[in-house]
C-alpha cells in the first residue's frame, strides 16, 4: 500500500527535529561528519534544483513556473535555495488578499505599508480592534497567511490604523516555515505559542446554510454558514454560558435557545442585546477545494 503523502509542514518539522538531534550528538567527530554529510546533500540537491529551474525558465511561458511556485512544498524548496521566481512583495500581497475576506467579515481590513528585508509592516483598519479577542484572531490569520506564502519573512509589525497620532504596535513573530540550511546561523523566529491551524474538513452539513457544533483538535467549534460564507466561534453563550449547539440562525444572528440573546455572526459575534458581550471568534481559512482550516489555541 502506498504511504499517505504527508503535509509539507510535517515534512519540514521532521527535518528540523532531526537536525536538532544531530546537533546534540555526544560524539564531536560524529556530529561534525554528519553535519558535513547533510550540507553536502543540501548543496547537491540545491545545484540540481537550480538546473531544473534554469531549464524551465528557458522553455516555459511562465505557466509551469507559476504552478510549481504555487505548490507549498516546492515553494519551500525554492525559497530554501534562493530560487523562488515570484518576488516576496507579490507573495505577501497575495497572502493578504487571501485573508482579507476573513478580516472584512469582522469589520476590519489590512494595508501593506512596507517590506524591509525580512520584516513586513502593516496597518490594521476597521472595527476589529473593538473585539477583545481580535489580537489573537488577527495575529493567527495574518501570520499564517504570510508565513505560508513567504516563510522568509521573520517578523510582521502591525500598526493600529485607528490611532493616527500615536500608533500602538502589535508585534507578530512568525513560526518557522522551512528547514534551516545546514550550518546556517540560527534565526530569531519562534513558534507561535497561542495557536496552530487544524483541518476541519469540507463541512458538507452546511452546504445549504445553518450551523453545527463539531470537534476540531479535541475542541468543540460552532460553525455556521450565512450569505455564502463560513464563520467559526467558540460554542458558549457569553450571557448564560450554555452551549450554542441548539442555537438558531436567524439571518446573520445566532440566537441562544437558553436565554434568547442574539449575536451578530458577521461582526465578530457582538451581542445585539448587550453590547458589552460577544462570542469568541475562531479564525478560519477556506481553501479553493472548500476545505476549512481552523486556528486554535494549543492546549497543553
Amino acid at each position: 500500500m502506498t504511504e499517505a503523502v504527508r503535509e509539507p509542514q510535517e515534512l519540514v518539522a521532521g527535518v528540523e527535529r532531526l537536525l536538532d538531534e544531530l546537533q546534540r550528538l555526544p560524539d564531536p567527530a560524529a556530529r561534525e561528519k554528519s553535519t558535513e554529510l547533510v550540507q553536502a546533500l543540501f548543496d547537491l540537491y540545491g545545484a540540481g534544483l537550480e538546473r531544473i529551474v534554469d531549464e524551465v525558465a528557458a522553455r516555459d511561458d511562465g505557466e509551469l513556473a507559476e504552478a510549481l511556485a504555487g505548490d507549498e512544498l516546492v515553494s519551500h524548496l525554492l525559497l530554501l535555495h534562493g530560487l523562488h521566481p515570484v518576488p516576496v512583495r507579490e507573495r505577501v500581497i497575495s497572502a493578504l488578499h487571501e485573508v482579507r475576506p476573513y478580516l472584512e467579515s469582522h469589520g476590519g481590513d489590512v494595508e501593506l505599508l512596507a517590506i524591509e528585508q525580512d520584516s513586513v509592516r502593516l496597518r490594521l483598519q476597521g472595527s476589529c480592534r473593538g473585539c477583545p479577542s481580535s489580537t489573537m484572531t488577527l495575529k493567527l490569520a495574518i501570520e499564517n497567511a504570510i508565513h505560508k506564502a513567504a516563510p522568509e519573512i521573520a517578523e510582521v509589525v502591525a500598526e493600529d490604523g485607528a490611532t493616527a497620532a500615536e500608533p500602538g504596535l502589535l508585534q507578530i513573530e512568525l513560526a518557522p516555515g522551512m528547514a534551516q540550511a545546514p550550518g546556517a546561523p540560527a534565526t530569531s523566529r519562534e513558534a507561535p505559542v497561542d495557536g496552530e491551524w487544524m483541518m476541519a474538513g469540507g463541512l458538507p452539513e452546511l452546504s445549504g446554510g445553518g450551523l453545527l457544533v463539531k470537534p476540531v483538535g479535541g475542541q468543540p467549534i460552532l460553525f455556521l454558514k450565512t450569505a455564502g460564507r463560513v464563520y467559526g466561534y467558540r460554542p458558549a453563550c457569553a450571557a448564560c454560558g450554555d452551549s450554542l449547539e441548539r442555537a438558531s440562525l436567524e439571518g446573520g444572528d445566532i440566537r441562544c435557545q437558553s436565554c434568547g440573546h442574539r449575536y451578530d455572526a458577521l461582526r465578530a459575534g457582538r451581542c445585539r442585546d448587550s453590547p458589552q458581550l460577544h462570542l469568541e471568534p475562531v479564525p478560519l481559512l477556506v481553501g479553493d477545494d472548500g476545505l476549512v482550516k481552523v486556528a486554535l489555541r494549543v492546549v497543553a
